[in-house]
């Protein structure tokens, strides 16, 4: 299993990530994580982060700031692992820094919250959460292969994989639990959680589609992750970024 760096968010005001005002005027950076997790001779690639078309550069909107520094593609060429050679690729929801390069992997199996990709078929053109146009492959007139996830999927059928639904960021959101021979159970929170601190105080995000969905997410992945001692690895959060072996090492 490795991290790949698919980006960074620079936030002058992280008011937006709790509707109850819990950080008001704060300043933060995300990291923008995705990962690459090997089963065999296949592989599944979590999340695709930003846009390729952001390398070298930065956008802003608002209080966002976005920048992307490596492709996913340029990471995996380290690896000796061609595009061709992904045969799943995850999207734990439809926002735009999760979503940026699917269109890479065109020959890949989308896996993706069945409630998720409801919405992706009903957007025609993009907002500012949903874009459709990484989707293009899944969408087309021969489209490729896509599992549209209703609740929990085992990716290889093996349990070694498993994607879990936890909606309330977006309505079809998901998480992932992979259990390393060696590490051991490892869960990546997607964004169910965007640091540390929305543990501790239950911060719901005021763009999240279902409070009471995402709180009840919250005591699902929480007690998961107490029951398996799972290692906890919030994606955005840059303070685990050493949870994990840093690229090109990975962990097994």
């Amino acid at each position: 299993m490795w991290r790949l760096d698919c980006g960074k968010i620079d936030l002058s005001d992280a008011a937006s990530f709790s509707d109850a005002h819990l950080y008001d005027g704060e300043p933060r950076t995300l990291a923008v994580s995705c990962y690459l997790i090997r089963n065999g001779n296949k592989y599944l690639l979590w999340d695709t982060g930003l846009s390729s078309q952001l390398l070298g550069t930065s956008f802003s909107d608002g209080p966002f700031t976005v920048s992307l520094e490596r492709t996913i593609i340029d990471q995996l060429a380290q690896l000796e692992i061609s595009p061709a050679d992904v045969t799943h690729v995850a999207a734990s929801h439809y926002h735009f820094d999760h979503t940026g390069q699917l269109a890479d992997f065109p020959a890949a199996n989308l896996l993706i919250g069945a409630a998720d990709w409801d919405v992706v078929n009903a957007t025609a053109k993009p907002n500012q959460l949903v874009d459709p146009r990484p989707f293009a492959p899944w969408l087309g007139a021969e489209p490729a292969a896509v599992t549209a996830i209703a609740h929990d999927h085992d990716v290889f059928g093996d349990g070694t994989v498993l994607i879990k639904a936890m909606p309330g960021h977006t309505p079809g959101h998901t998480s992932l639990l992979v259990r390393l021979p060696e590490k051991g159970d490892v869960l990546l929170t997607g964004d169910l959680y965007h640091f540390e601190e929305q543990i501790t105080n239950r911060g719901v995000p005021e763009f999240n589609t279902s409070r009471a969905d995402t709180l009840a997410s919250f005591e699902r992945f929480n007690a998961m992750a107490k029951a398996l001692d799972a290692t906890v690895i919030i994606q955005h959060d840059p303070r685990h970024l050493d949870r994990l072996p840093a690229f090109p090492e990975s962990a097994k």
